[in-house]
């Protein structure tokens, strides 16, 4: 039998329901896979990101790092110039006040002249010439004049030689000079510095180590003491 216009039109309705379930179940699957494939992504993405911020983190961190052990080294660098000036400064007092009691040397005129005496000696010895010239200060040359002769005494007695001394009369040392004397021979070119100035630089050089270490204590580092 034919069917009637109203079966055909439940039938067409139950076909349209069928196909808007078929639709919205397809919608709902798109709508779930969708959602899952956002949801891996967007873990995918965050993971990214914080995988890069931990990376600049840590660079960040370590450039921290280096910049404080970079600056806690200068600033160590800079305690120890501090105290190496400091030392250096307190050294340099040292000498200054031992130069200047140099003059008080020769105000005692018997400890003076002998000490003359074993520089000119010192110098003869060194020097093993014939003939030699002394420069001193003008107001010593008689008292060098007088312990010269001394000291050529000394000098014979060992070397067995004799020496031409003569005492500059127009060429001194420095009137603020603590005193001492310069002998030279042939014509200047060779010379001994004995002056009190020159012998106070000679001691200094000599147990600057010493007094280093009497002051400051011992240098861990120090590897050579010759």
């Amino acid at each position: 039998m034919p069917l009637s216009d109203a079966d055909v039109q439940k039938q067409i309705k139950h076909m349209m329901a069928f196909i808007d379930q078929e639709a919205n179940e397809k919608a709902e699957e798109i709508d779930a896979k969708a959602e899952e494939e956002f949801n891996i992504e967007k873990g995918r993405l965050v993971q990214q990101q914080r995988v890069k911020i931990m990376e600049i983190y840590e660079r960040k961190e370590k450039q921290v790092e280096l910049q404080k052990k970079i600056q806690n080294s200068n600033l160590l660098n800079q305690a120890r110039l501090k105290i190496l000036k400091a030392r250096e400064d307190h050294l340099k007092n040292l000498h200054d006040e031992a130069r200047s009691r140099l003059v008080q040397i020769t105000t005692n005129q018997a400890k003076y002249k002998e000490l003359l005496q074993g520089l000119i000696a010192q110098a003869l010895f060194q020097l093993v010439e014939t003939e030699v010239v002394i420069i001193c200060r003008q107001q010593d040359v008689n008292l060098v004049k007088e312990v010269s002769q001394y000291a050529l005494s000394q000098y014979r007695d060992v070397v067995k030689k004799d020496v031409k001394i003569t005492v500059e009369s127009e060429n001194f040392l420095p009137s603020d000079c603590a005193g001492g004397v310069i002998v030279t021979t042939n014509k200047g070119k060779i010379k001994v510095v004995n002056s009190l100035e020159e012998r106070l630089e000679l001691v200094k050089g000599q147990m600057l180590p010493e007094l280093r270490e009497m002051m400051f204590g011992h240098n861990p580092n120090r590897k050579f003491f010759d």
